[in-house]
């Protein structure tokens, strides 16, 4: 079976980001250290979920205006590899606190939200999980999918910064990219970023698939 082209290049992608992300040269900065090099997993990961959750609310929006159910199907089975994404994201994060901040969970108010607005996608399930109907299900689905996405930024973007915080871009502490995102992690940073989100669409079309399959012959 023919691969497309995007595919090849996004495993190429993912071997150059493990392959530099574990061997580059990195800045040797204090506390940090070596876990600096979960940047090129951990941040490029919640990117990937971003995109997903933007692609699930925008076919949720197509379902609202025309009614067809694959739109539907898209736009759940996006959000689903977006949930994974961001559970992946946050551990890693998890893993880097550990080392930076002494403890994998400190209540930072970035990592609250972040939990929070999991938590709102987790609740997007289990309104889909309790309701029968499936037009009902899309439509409702499609209309919380929506105020879901609308509340992700501002807890994510917004509120952190309205507070003191320990995570980097937040509460008065610089981003990497403000004073040690050099060259060597900008050589890597970026693809992952590229290769994170190409593999979650590229599992999200497997979902898809699959799904319209199961529709097909349960029909």
């Amino acid at each position: 079976m023919r691969t497309k082209w995007w595919k090849w290049l996004t495993m190429a992608i993912l071997v150059y980001v493990v392959i530099g992300g574990f061997l580059f040269q990195v800045p040797r900065l204090p506390i940090l250290n070596e876990t600096i090099r979960v940047l090129h997993f951990h941040v490029p990961m919640w990117f990937g979920m971003l995109f997903l959750f933007l692609a699930s609310v925008v076919h949720a929006i197509k379902y609202l205006s025309s009614g067809k159910l694959e739109n539907d199907i898209m736009s759940s089975q996006l959000a689903v590899v977006g949930v994974v994404f961001g559970i992946l994201g946050m551990l890693t994060g998890m893993f880097w606190a550990t080392f930076t901040w002494g403890e994998p969970w400190s209540n930072d108010p970035k990592q609250n939200a972040s939990a929070i607005g999991l938590l709102i996608y987790f609740a997007y399930f289990i309104l889909r999980g309790s309701i029968q109907d499936e037009q009902q299900k899309a439509k409702i689905s499609a209309v919380y999918n929506v105020f879901a996405f609308a509340a992700l930024i501002p807890l994510l973007f917004i509120l952190p910064r309205m507070t003191d915080s320990l995570h980097p871009g937040n509460g008065g502490n610089p981003g990497f990219n403000a004073y040690d995102l050099d060259s060597n992690l900008r050589k890597v940073f970026y693809t992952a970023v590229i290769g994170w989100s190409l593999l979650g669409f590229w599992i999200a079309t497997i979902k898809i698939r699959y799904k319209l399959l199961s529709e097909k012959m349960d029909d």
